[in-house]
């Protein structure tokens, strides 16, 4: 285009309001305003309010916020469940302009407190039940100026030491008469900040901006995402302080859904009785939070009034949760991937219309995958030089994603994260169909090597779980004197169950390739989870360092 081109080029005349966070609750004030906000207190008691309350709320913490010298650009942690307090900072900081961090409270506290210093962060706001995780960590988080309780005055913690303890709605009150406006920002500011799980060197921080939120809780509203919309009702179990809740408290108030938020109480019985008891239609959480629902569904012969979708991801479903979910209880399972760098949805799983005509083993191995990229992101996969590989369902290699919800740079690290085409490398190993469904087959240090050929270890603990005595498994890579590395099983029964190493493994005859079953199974009385209920293999590879195969395969 030469210039005489770009200097005659129309720009549109379209009105250019910025995509803020602060309009989202706007909205959902002006239209939706009485629809309910309930939450889970500590006591088991139930708040309830609504979306104008909440709107409310948000600009008087913003204002009490601004009083006491948060300022553009700031950084505000947090250390809380789901709950109407968290909910009210979600908007409310990144609102005034400054950053919400939400922090993992299940993280060791020297992780805890990297983050804190990182991050910079000036002030932190806390649940009263993490008081004794606040006491260890204040003397070695020197830049935070003060610590807000979330809870009322005769709530407070006893604390000693600290350079400010607040109460938070002692803060509100004195904010209740303020006629705060919520500041027109750069869409680019940055609105939140959460950090990747660190389990290979130090945590890396991801920004988030106002566009790239409301962006993203738009997309994964869509019909074939999360397909919300104001007759919902839902309930995010995955914990708001895990990549923004998969930004459900953003895409619920932008649809006027009901938001039903948790708490602590993430037990099967627990969750089985909220959902019942506040009518919630669709919710989200990791594959460990559901296994404890049914089988709390299932000793009681319970079935679900209202349930009828749920996102699952975090780790890939296995193959039985979803047939259960099902054939069972009549609840579609959408499978979806994202990662902290993409903010984090990037692919669901749903049907074309032409798979309606497809047997329905055909149509649950589609659903099986983890779906097509939503609108805004685009994906790839490469080989180990770069090179792009075809869509044929078979082929693996390395994931690629860029769009504009997916990690530039990671916080204070001037290196790009992205290649120079804009392509972030996720670390994982998948393979994309002719459809551009995609399947995750393992984390690139997940990969089992066998004979310089590759063996998915998601396969094989999906497979492993289909069957009925099995509560959790995990598939590791062993060192092979032969072969390299070869699968090892480390499994959980179920309570009572009776299973023995050769009836699993013959489970699996005429489901794999001979080559991949593996060659031992260890049983275990538990596996050791992450903060977000992920299986920790390099937890497990330590575990069983030693374990050397008793023949060869």
């Amino acid at each position: 285009m030469t210039q005489d081109d770009q200097n005659a080029c129309l720009r549109g005349q379209m009105m250019g309001m910025p995509l803020l966070i602060s309009g989202i609750l706007q909205r959902a004030d002006r239209h939706f305003g009485g629809v309910e906000v309930v939450s889970r207190l500590p006591s088991g008691a139930m708040h309830r309010y609504t979306y104008r309350d909440c709107h409310r709320r948000a600009r008087q913490l913003a204002a009490a916020m601004a009083a006491q010298g948060m300022r553009t650009g700031d950084r505000v942690g947090t250390l809380a469940w789901n709950s109407y307090r968290h909910l009210e900072s979600y908007y409310a900081v990144p609102g005034a302009g400054a950053v919400l961090h939400t922090l993992n409270p299940r993280l060791f506290q020297e992780q805890i407190v990297y983050m804190v210093n990182h991050a910079q962060d000036s002030w932190m706001m806390f649940d009263p039940a993490f008081a004794p995780l606040v006491q260890a960590i204040a003397p070695r988080c020197t830049g935070v100026k003060g610590w807000i309780a979330l809870c009322g005055r005769d709530e407070m913690p006893q604390l000693d030491g600290l350079p400010a303890l607040l109460c938070y709605e002692e803060l509100l009150e004195a904010a209740a008469d303020n006629s705060y406006a919520w500041p027109q920002l750069d869409e680019t500011a940055a609105s939140g900040l959460c950090y990747t799980s660190g389990t290979t060197g130090d945590p890396k921080g991801v920004l988030y901006s106002h566009r790239s939120t409301v962006l993203h809780a738009m997309a994964s509203s869509f019909p074939d995402a999360f397909g919300l919309s104001a007759r919902d009702v839902v309930c995010p179990v995955v914990p708001m302080f895990h990549v923004n809740a998969w930004g459900l408290p953003y895409a619920a108030a932008m649809n006027g859904a009901k938001l039903v938020l948790p708490g602590s109480a993430l037990d099967g019985a627990s969750v089985y009785e909220l959902f019942e008891q506040d009518g919630v239609t669709f919710s989200a959480g990791v594959p460990t939070v559901w296994m404890g629902l049914l089988d709390h569904a299932a000793k009681q012969e319970a079935g679900f009034s209202t349930f009828k979708r749920t996102v699952i991801g975090g780790s890939a479903c296995p193959a039985a949760m979803m047939k259960t979910f099902r054939e069972r209880y009549g609840i579609e399972v959408v499978h979806a991937w994202g990662m902290t760098e993409t903010s984090p949805l990037a692919t669901t799983g749903k049907l074309l219309a032409r798979h309606d005509s497809l047997p329905e083993p055909e149509r649950q191995a589609v659903l099986g995958k983890q779906g097509t990229a939503i609108f805004g992101v685009d994906i790839k996969i490469v080989n180990d030089e770069g090179r792009e590989l075809p869509w044929d369902g078979e082929t693996a290699g390395n994931l690629m994603a860029k769009g504009p919800w997916v990690v530039e740079r990671y916080y204070r690290n001037p290196a790009p994260a992205a290649d120079s085409d804009g392509w972030f490398n996720t670390g994982d190993v998948a393979t994309i169909d002719d459809d551009g469904y995609l399947k995750i087959t393992d984390r690139n240090k997940d990969v089992i090597k066998s004979g310089g050929e590759w063996i998915s270890s998601i396969e094989l603990e999906n497979l492993v779980m289909a069957h009925p005595a099995v509560q959790q498994a995990a598939c590791i890579g062993v060192h092979h004197p032969k072969w390299d590395e070869r699968p090892l099983l480390v499994v959980v029964k179920r309570q009572d169950a009776v299973l023995e190493k050769e009836q699993l493994l013959d489970f699996l005859d005429g489901k794999v390739a001979k080559w991949w079953r593996p060659d031992e199974v260890e049983f275990v009385e538990s596996l050791p989870l992450g903060a977000t209920g992920k299986v920790l293999k390099n937890k497990l590879r330590e575990q069983f360092r030693e374990f050397r195969f008793t023949a060869p395969a």
